[in-house]
């Protein structure tokens, strides 16, 4: 008998930097390995999964823009880098024999199907892991409010997000040995004590849809399925 899951379909964002292990740059295919793992297990007990991977690991659009290059042709940037991660965790996936689509806000036929709404939940509803990569296909919109807005437009029941550390602070836990961890969370606390957990939007849009946010630590082994059982550390973001 399978483990019973909370939820039946989830938005895993997953940070650009997750991906690089210990390294300082690009892709630690252990880690995509690991993950894909731990989405196999929790898709055999019947979730059905979307990814949103952001580009910090290979590239900052933001940053970029603030060492002079435009801001817009920074973003499309970074977008196109979320889309390189986007096709090494589909590998990561097919490796282990999970059926996976990545679909581009920015079309790029070549190497993966645009955006279409109606197919992505389709792929989803006959069991297909689908990553939704370039962002919003948008520039001044980060990788965050690009899961938000998948998670609506899907239908999720939560959107999780995974990080470094398992959950929120009240302050930076890798600088403040006192940081206090929170177990749950209104989405107007995070947007008034500024906590910085999502972009505001992103927040805002969570919200307005009624979706609980659920922060973790993917870099834990295990950790994503332990949460979608509701016994993971986590810091659960709802009204």
């Amino acid at each position: 008998m399978g483990t019973e899951l909370k939820y039946k379909r989830v938005l895993l964002k997953i940070s650009g930097e997750a991906l690089m292990g210990t390294q300082s740059f690009g892709i630690d295919v252990s880690v995509t390995a690991r993950i894909a793992e731990e989405i196999a297990s929790a898709h055999a007990n019947g979730l059905e999964v979307g990814l949103v991977i952001g580009g910090g690991n290979i590239f900052r659009g933001l940053a970029a823009s603030e060492a002079g290059i435009e801001r817009t042709t920074a973003d499309y940037m970074g977008m196109l880098a979320t889309v390189m991660n986007a096709l090494a965790m589909q590998s990561a996936l097919e490796h282990i024999g999970l059926d996976t689509r990545v679909m581009s806000a920015i079309p790029m036929t070549t190497v993966c199907e645009p955006y279409i709404r109606r197919r992505a939940s389709r792929h989803m509803e006959r069991g297909r892991i689908v990553i939704f990569a370039a962002g919003t296909g948008n520039p001044f919109f980060t990788t965050d409010t690009a899961a938000a807005l998948r998670a609506a437009e899907m239908g999720c029941d939560a959107l999780l997000k995974g990080t470094k550390v398992d959950g929120v602070y009240d302050k930076d836990p890798a600088k403040h040995a006192d940081a206090v961890r929170y177990d749950s969370l209104s989405y107007m606390d995070v947007i008034t004590k500024d906590l910085q957990v999502m972009d505001t939007s992103a927040v805002t849009l969570m919200r307005d849809n009624e979706i609980p946010i659920i922060v973790f630590s993917i870099a834990e082994k295990n950790r994503f399925e332990d949460v979608m059982t509701g016994k993971g550390k986590c810091t659960i973001i709802t009204s």
